[in-house]
């Protein structure tokens, strides 16, 4: 479910084309990031449909981590209309998530 990101261009692209993002910024070596990754996706699809979620691997994309200030992993970035809403980083709950996210998507879509 999540979109692979491959460039700095795209990402920012898709920032400013969705009018929400998520973004997950990850290594293949995190095992936290492994076990929590699955979570974030079932989240997003059942109760967040139109966010469009993004994985961006830190180790490949540095450019990008640099740029959005990602400086461990996990960490995930919740844009609307192109602004940073949400920032969580490391010890992520889902439920701490979900509440984050409802009321910026129920005013943005209505839902």
């Amino acid at each position: 479910m999540f979109a692979e990101i491959k460039s700095l261009e795209e990402f920012n692209k898709l920032k400013e084309e969705e009018p929400a993002l998520l973004g997950y910024f990850s290594t293949d070596t995190c095992s936290v990031c492994k076990v929590l990754k699955p979570k974030v996706e079932e989240l997003v699809r059942d109760e967040f449909p139109r966010i469009k979620p993004v994985y961006v691997r830190l180790d490949i994309l540095p450019e990008i981590a640099g740029q959005q200030q990602v400086f461990t992993a996990p960490t995930i970035l919740v844009f609307f209309d192109g602004r940073e809403t949400i920032r969580k980083s490391r010890n992520i709950g889902i439920e701490e998530l979900r509440k984050n996210i409802d009321r910026p998507y129920s005013l943005i879509f209505g839902d």
